[in-house]
């Protein structure tokens, strides 16, 4: 089955949320945000700004009749600030007027005084100042302490990554119209819309039933609307709350990129000590994380950057400790992968560091401390249906290492300007919420009388294709034609409670869900064919839309079926409930069993390098991948294609930019570059591995959203082998992103000229 939603995506009737037709009397909301990074609010005159005709309104934390917070995991970000802002962006108020085109006058009207504080932009400085948003933690495995004196080699250093602009191509934006006795109807571009509609009944001090919160689909996420959609959601219904008018709010792209979160850039220390045979016997590292001045989703994600530090190798003494440090920026958020990168890149800078030092090719070391069933990671879960070494061989024998790095040599000896270089990356990425209570999901199914079926689940659809997988699931349990399916849009007043989209879990939780739901039917379906049929109730099958015994088919048809149940009064809908079984995790022991399976992979990635301009050229992307049994194969490989791009540009061109106040210097396209058509990979050769998949993944098809994003972190080191063929006294600073600036530096930066 093909993406269902690519033809209306290139014919433009896809509906997103500035596709919504407007109702008349519509008003259309502007924030007003902090000019600068930290500071006490001594004044703020509004006078000019309500004079302007067509403002209707300026709303701010004193016209909150509940809770001013919205903080998620913990409670420590205002809606609106009041008397101190602490980044660059942070809002203060919401002008409501006619247009938006007013309110974006009015906003330059205001007139505010700030008394400065110092700014905080640095995470190792925050550390320092011991400003963190929680208590670090640490994950530990194995015998630290004594660990080191059976090193051979032993290595240290630092290795930092930036942070990454979502770049959705739809902003932040809702949409809140007033319904019938207070309630209020919120059509948000979200990945989370019970978090929405929980925030938003907080800030109006009413109940969550009184809120409905509908999503048709996003124009991208990539994590950025998991928790930052909310606030401008709320913003909106809270016009409504006070107005009882129509309000929308859309971020302008400039306002969307000074606004909000980005990923978390880290700054982390390393040691890695390895045995003469090349077995890593002991790591220890420290994260800096950056979480700007709030927490929002910090928390998760530095754990996972915990879970995730090891990467893809059994290590038997671990120790890795994470700080969330608070800045003046605005507060860094979800982003692809989810703080799994981060921690993978510095896993990979060590063993490149060690490499370089033993004069060996790091995929050597790469190989020989590949995980295996039955080791242990340092949060405790026993590694199982490990594909590890079989994709390694698969690479060996498809894409063949030895010859690759052969003939690099080979052209490195005959060209002097030049040069091409080459890594492997593999990856290891557990799938699960890592909060144990978000791994549960619903779905909601009717049957119509005349055999149409309509699916409600709590997925988000936001390009990466959960529909189509969802529509499947439905039409193959059914074994009906897909066209006699609905999927109805993401609702919290159909399908309640529900988690975000995000994590890689949502068609596994989704899908599980809408599976069970369908069986129920199916169950109470055969059991009426049976009846009629007068034969047993395993003798039934649906196949193509006919029903039959014993494999003979007979007269009757789904459609009749349908009809002779309802005439029955057998109930044609179903709320299927799933809860991921097996997972748990204790945080005061940092121990148990997070993840409900894990995905592997291994990228091998090429580049030439021009060391006149210090530019380069991907020549070729080469992944064997573990899919499991893929469900879609023309979906799962384009999220394969999406991710590693992504994750290219994070290593390579998307240089995030504060100054030291506190102010985004990469605030527009043209300072902030993401991967085009010229920057992509002449090759990406994807190659499935064969296994016979995961029963705790959908259809045995494993998660495919996340796990790709981490292939491209193989591109930094790509061109940083093909910096050392040119320049021998390269010594990296593994400080992502490899940028063209960066690269010359390398270059040359340690030549002696004369």
């Amino acid at each position: 089955m093909k993406n269902i939603d690519s033809k209306g995506h290139v014919t433009g009737k896809s509906i997103y949320l500035d596709d919504i037709s407007i109702i008349k009397g519509t008003r259309f909301g502007v924030v007003f945000d902090s000019p600068i990074a930290h500071g006490t609010i001594t004044s703020v005159d509004y006078s000019k700004a309500l004079a302007l005709p067509g403002v209707v309104t300026i709303l701010t934390h004193e016209d909150i009749p509940g809770g001013n917070q919205i903080g998620g995991i913990i409670p420590d970000e205002p809606l609106f600030a009041s008397t101190e802002v602490h980044f660059v962006g942070q809002p203060i108020a919401l002008i409501i007027a006619e247009s938006d085109q007013i309110a974006f006058k009015a906003r330059k009207r205001i007139e505010i005084e700030i008394s400065k504080k110092s700014v905080i932009v640095n995470p190792r400085e925050a550390k320092q100042n011991d400003q963190l948003i929680f208590p670090p933690r640490t994950f530990e495995l194995g015998d630290m302490k004594n660990s080191w004196k059976d090193c051979a080699h032993i290595f240290e250093g630092q290795a930092d990554s930036n942070g990454q602009e979502h770049l959705y191509i739809e902003t932040q934006g809702a949409y809140a119209i007033p319904m019938e006795n207070g309630h209020i109807r919120i059509s948000s571009s979200t990945q989370g819309p019970t978090s929405v509609q929980k925030t938003t009944a907080n800030i109006l001090g009413i109940g969550m039933n009184k809120i409905e919160v509908d999503v048709v689909r996003l124009g991208g996420g990539f994590g950025g609307k998991e928790d930052q959609a909310t606030p401008w959601a709320v913003m909106a219904a809270l016009g409504v709350f006070i107005l009882n008018s129509p309000v929308k709010v859309v971020l302008s792209r400039l306002d969307d990129m000074r606004m909000t979160g980005k990923r978390h850039p880290y700054s982390s220390d390393y040691k890695i000590g390895l045995s003469n045979d090349l077995k890593i016997m002991a790591y220890e590292t420290t994260f800096h994380q950056n979480a700007g001045a709030s927490a929002d989703l910090s928390p998760a994600v530095l754990e996972r950057t915990l879970f995730h530090g090891t990467n893809s190798y059994f290590i038997p003494n671990v120790k890795m400790t994470a700080y969330s440090c608070k800045t003046n920026l605005p507060p860094n958020t979800a982003f692809r992968g989810f703080g799994g990168p981060q921690g993978m890149f510095v896993i990979e800078s060590a063993l490149s560091h060690a490499a370089e030092e033993l004069g060996i090719s790091k995929h050597e070391l790469q190989k020989n401390n590949l995980l295996k069933n039955g080791d242990e990671f340092p949060y405790g879960q026993i590694a199982d249906g490990v594909e590890l070494n079989s994709i390694w061989q698969n690479m060996e024998s498809k894409f063949h290492i030895e010859t690759v790095e052969k003939e690099i040599q080979k052209f490195n000896s005959n060209h002097s300007n030049v040069k091409k270089g080459f890594s492997l990356m593999p990856i290891s990425f557990g799938i699960s919420f890592t909060k144990t209570p978000m791994n549960q999901a619903r779905a909601l199914v009717h049957i119509y009388t005349d055999g149409s079926v309509g699916v409600s689940t709590g997925a988000v659809e936001m390009g990466q294709g959960v529909n189509t997988k969802m529509l499947q699931i439905a039409a193959q349990t059914f074994s009906i034609d897909p066209k006699h399916i609905k999927l109805e849009s993401t609702n919290t007043t159909r399908v309640a409670n529900t988690s975000p989209s995000a994590a890689s879990a949502t068609a596994d939780l989704n899908g599980k869900a809408l599976e069970k739901a369908c069986n129920a039917l199916m169950k109470r379906l055969k059991s009426c064919a049976a009846n009629h049929l007068n034969v047993s109730l395993v003798d039934v099958t649906l196949k193509n839309g006919l029903i039959y015994t014993n494999g003979n088919k007979t007269d009757l048809t789904w459609d009749q079926l349908v009809t002779m149940a309802f005439l029955k009064r057998i109930c044609l809908t179903e709320n299927g409930h799933y809860a991921t079984p097996t997972i748990h995790f204790d945080m005061k022991k940092e121990k148990g069993h997070p993840f409900s399976y894990h995905v592997y992979g291994l990228a091998l990635t090429e580049v030439t390098l021009d060391c006149v301009r210090g530019t380069y050229d991907f020549d070729a992307v080469k992944i064997v991948h573990d899919f499991g049994k893929t469900m879609n194969p023309s979906v799962d490989f384009g999220q394969i294609e999406g991710g590693l791009i992504q994750g290219m540009g994070w290593m390579t061109m998307e240089d995030l930019r504060y100054n030291d106040q506190g102010q985004l210097l990469s605030n527009t396209l043209s300072t902030y570059k993401i991967p085009d058509i010229y920057s992509v990979p002449k090759d990406v050769i994807i190659e499935p591995l064969e296994t016979e998949g995961n029963e705790m993944a959908i259809l045995k098809s494993k998660a495919v959203g996340e796990p790709p994003l981490m292939y491209g972190i193989g591109a930094y080191f790509a061109i940083e082998n093909a910096v050392r063929a040119f320049n021998p006294n390269f010594n990296s600073t593994f400080d992502a992103p490899f940028t063209h600036e960066k690269v010359l530096m390398g270059l040359y930066g340690s030549i002696d000229f004369e």
